[in-house]
C-alpha cells in the first residue's frame, strides 16, 4: 500500500495501488510473507511492517490471522477489509512468488533503509496469469503426467457426452442455439471408457459427467456402470451436472450405477422466469428431479453423497432470487452455490450483466443478518466460498470464477465430447485425443500427449487475463466444451 507521496498518479511505480492520505508521508506498507513448515502442510503468516508511520497501520490491516493453509490463502485474504487485491484474482502465492522470482526491494525504499521484499498488493488482471508460483528446478521430464508446470497434480477429471441439450440457456447459448460437431466426430461409448480409465491409472479420483445435457444421451445408463466399474481400479467419485428436465426418470438406475453426486442448475424459483431464462418449458421437470434427489439424499442407503443446486446469477434477470435460493437451505441438507456469470461465445456477455460475490453477499446479508462465512468447510481444491444461515440445514457455497478467482489450487481437466483435452475452461489450447485413440495409439503415447498438454496449462484464466480478456478472445460456446 502506497500514500502516493512524492510520486504524480502518471509516474508512480504501482498506479492502481490503493492509496491511503497523503499526509501521511513515507508510510509505504511493506508486507512480508514467511512460509512456516507446519505438520502436513505449508502455512504462511502475514506480518505488516510500517517502515515510517506506524499510524496508518490500523487503518489498513485488522489484527493479525492465524496461519492459514496454502489452499486457503486467497480465501483468507479476501477478509481481509482495506487490502483490494484480491478482489482481482491475485493469490497469496501469486504474489509471493513474484517477490522471490524479482528479488527487488520495494521502490519507496531509500539505500539507507534495510532491504525488504516488497510485494505488489494490486496488479492488473493479465498478470495473475503470468506470474504463477515458483516451483524449483522442475521439467517436463520428471513430473507425473497430470501435473504442470506449476506444481498442480490434476485428479479430477469431467467429461462432456454430448454437446446436446434440451435447454437455451441465454448465459449458454443464442436462442437459435450453436452448430453442433458431425456425429461421427463424436466419442463413441468405447473410446470415452477407454479414456476414463486412462485417467483413472494416471491419478484420476473424480469423474463428472457434463454436457450439453449428459441425460440426453441415448446409453447414459450403460456409461454410468462402466464409470462405476472404474471405482475398483481407484476412482472415488463420479458426479453429474444437469439441468434436471429427464433426471427423474433415470435417477434410480443411475444410483445403481455409481452415481454418488449431482450439480443441478437451476437459475430461478419461478415457472415463467424459467421459461424466459431457458426458452422451453420445463420447470415441473426440473422441480420433480430436484424433490427426487432431495429424497435421495436423505436416504443413507441411496448412495447419493453431495447434491448442489447451481445458480447462475445475472443482473436484471436473478439476481432479486439470491435471498430465496439461500431459504431453500434451511430445512434441506442442499448446497445452493451462486455462480457469476461467465463470459462464452455467443451467450452475449456484458460486464453489466456482472454480479460480483460481494454485491450477492449484501444481498443476503440485508434478509439473513446471521449469514457467515465457514471457512472450515472449504477443502483445499474446492471452487466455491462456504457459507451458512446458522442453524439451517444446507449450505451455500460462491463461485466467484471472475471476480476472485481459484486457478492457484485447480485441479481440473476436460475432455470435450468430440475427444479434445483442455486443461482450462477458459483456455483456447485443446489437442485430440480421439485421433490418437483411432489412429492406433498404446496409453504411452497417449500419456505423453496428455502430459504435455496439462504442462503448458496457464496459471491462470487460460492465459487470457481476466472476465474482460475472456470475453475479447474466441473460445468455443459453453455448451461445446462441458459444463
Amino acid at each position: 500500500l502506497c500514500c502516493g507521496h512524492s510520486h504524480s498518479p502518471a509516474s508512480h511505480p504501482y498506479p492502481h495501488a490503493p492509496r491511503v492520505s497523503p499526509s501521511d508521508h513515507h508510510c509505504c506498507l511493506a508486507v512480508h510473507l514467511a512460509t512456516m513448515q507446519g505438520p502436513g502442510h505449508n502455512a504462511i503468516r502475514v506480518m505488516a511492517t510500517l517502515t515510517r508511520s506506524s499510524s496508518v497501520t490500523s487503518r489498513i490491516l485488522p489484527a493479525a490471522r492465524r496461519p492459514t493453509p496454502w489452499a486457503h490463502t486467497s480465501r483468507a485474504f479476501s477478509d481481509f477489509s482495506g487490502v483490494d487485491s484480491f478482489a482481482h484474482g491475485n493469490s497469496v502465492r501469486d504474489i509471493h512468488s513474484t517477490a522471490v522470482q524479482q528479488n527487488a526491494p520495494a521502490p519507496h525504499q531509500q539505500d539507507d533503509e534495510p532491504k525488504r521484499v516488497a510485494l505488489r498488493l494490486h496488479r492488473e488482471e493479465s498478470e495473475a496469469s503470468k506470474q504463477p508460483p515458483a516451483v524449483g528446478n522442475r521439467t517436463e521430464a520428471n513430473t507425473r503426467t497430470l501435473e504442470d508446470s506449476f506444481g498442480r497434480f490434476h485428479d479430477y477429471l469431467r467429461i462432456s457426452l454430448t454437446e446436446k441439450c434440451n435447454l437455451r440457456c441465454k448465459y449458454c447459448m443464442p436462442e437459435e442455439g450453436v452448430p453442433l460437431s458431425p456425429s461421427d466426430t463424436m466419442l463413441t461409448t468405447p473410446e470415452i471408457v477407454r479414456l476414463a480409465s486412462f485417467f483413472v491409472g494416471e491419478g484420476v479420483t473424480k469423474i463428472r459427467l457434463t454436457g450439453g445435457e449428459p441425460t440426453v444421451r441415448r446409453d447414459i445408463l450403460e456409461l454410468m456402470a462402466e464409470f462405476g466399474a472404474l471405482k475398483k481400479q481407484g476412482l472415488e467419485r463420479i458426479g453429474i451436472t444437469t439441468n434436471g428436465i429427464t433426471l427423474h426418470k433415470q435417477l434410480h438406475r443411475l444410483l445403481e450405477g455409481g452415481l454418488d453426486g449431482i450439480n443441478m442448475s437451476l437459475d430461478t424459483l419461478h415457472e415463467k422466469k424459467f421459461l424466459f431464462i431457458t426458452r422451453r418449458n420445463g420447470f415441473k421437470h426440473a422441480q420433480k428431479s430436484l424433490q427426487m434427489a432431495q429424497e435421495a439424499k436423505d436416504d443413507p442407503l441411496s448412495g447419493l453423497r453431495t447434491l448442489k443446486i447451481n445458480c447462475v446469477v445475472m443482473r436484471g434477470l436473478n439476481e432479486e432470487e439470491v435471498a430465496d435460493f439461500v431459504a431453500l437451505t434451511e430445512h434441506s441438507s442442499i448446497d445452493v452455490r451462486f455462480i457469476e456469470y461467465m463470459p462464452f461465445d455467443g451467450n452475449q456477455w456484458k460486464d453489466s450483466k456482472f454480479v460480483s460475490y460481494a454485491e450477492m453477499l449484501e444481498g443476503i446479508k440485508a434478509r439473513f443478518p446471521s449469514f457467515e462465512r465457514t471457512p472450515e468447510s472449504d477443502k483445499p481444491n474446492d471452487t466455491s466460498k462456504a457459507w451458512k444461515v446458522p442453524g439451517f440445514k444446507g449450505t451455500v457455497g460462491f463461485i466467484t470464477s471472475m471476480s476472485q478467482h481459484f486457478c492457484g489450487s485447480c485441479n481440473r481437466l476436460r475432455i470435450t465430447a468430440d475427444g479434445n483435452i483442455k486443461s482450462c475452461l477458459f483456455g483456447s489450447e485443446e489437442v485430440s485425443l480421439r485421433d490418437m485413440l483411432r489412429g492406433g495409439a498404446s496409453d504411452e503415447e497417449v500419456a505423453r500427449v496428455a502430459h504435455a498438454a496439462v504442462w503448458r496449462k496457464h496459471f491462470a484464466h487460460g492465459g487470457k487475463g481476466g472476465m474482460h480478456g475472456i470475453a475479447a478472445s474466441p473460445d468455443r460456446p459453453m455448451i461445446r466444451i462441458g459444463g
